[in-house]
């Protein structure tokens, strides 16, 4: 498998009779937002868009009202409803099985800030594909189970684990942590997340396997 292959099978879904949805999953520092930014490169004649699951993490004033703000990235500190009611939205079509809106406005994630910011990507019913990436994509525990039904299809980045932990470190220290506090943060709340991340991995259609993932470039 190359990047080529996926770009084919991400324009075959964009081809299709409607709108199709692709999810893509893995651990946290899988490599998943890179491999979204390659597809976004490749695939410019295909009315493409892209919304990322992490516009539905809760603000900090709300983690901090339920006590979870040091666990932020777990399932429970998303707002998964609003998450699924969003790609239905989107999968929603009128009485011509055209987009039933013209436009969808969905959260992004700022990481410099580390808040989600509303209303921040329009998706315009032109789009033919939407993809999305996130942890929990295929996750089966209440809300989070709704997900599934809602995408065409789902891969799976399988990085090298020490590379995996790498990325993930370096990017929690690129965006303000020090060091010793990123590898804390990863210890005690990333890979906790990352063991309910890895026991996903079979309901998948397709695992994009590490030589894929080290193949792309960097995302600047």
């Amino acid at each position: 498998m190359i990047l080529d292959d996926l770009v084919r099978r991400a324009a075959a879904l964009a081809a299709g009779p409607r709108r199709a949805i692709l999810g893509i999953t893995g651990s946290p520092g899988a490599g998943k937002s890179t491999l979204v930014a390659a597809l976004l490169a490749r695939l410019p004649g295909h009315s493409v868009d892209h919304v990322p699951m992490d516009g539905f993490h809760l603000a900090d004033v709300a983690l901090e009202s339920i006590g979870r703000r040091d666990a932020k990235g777990a399932p429970d500190t998303f707002d998964v409803g609003g998450y699924v009611a969003l790609l239905r939205r989107l999968r929603a079509l009128d009485e011509t099985g055209a987009p039933a809106e013209d436009v969808i406005y969905a959260p992004a994630f700022e990481r410099d800030l580390e808040q989600p910011l509303a209303a921040a990507i329009a998706v315009p019913g032109t789009a033919r594909l939407v993809l999305t990436e996130g942890n929990y994509l295929l996750l089966d525990q209440g809300q989070w189970a709704q997900v599934r039904p809602e995408l065409d299809e789902v891969w799976f980045c399988d990085p090298r684990p020490d590379v995996r932990l790498a990325q993930l470190t370096a990017r929690h220290v690129a965006f303000g942590k020090e060091p010793a506090r990123a590898a804390a943060w990863v210890a005690a709340v990333d890979e906790p997340n990352a063991v309910l991340v890895e026991a996903t991995r079979h309901r998948a259609d397709l695992i994009v396997p590490a030589t894929v993932l080290e193949s792309l470039p960097a995302v600047s």
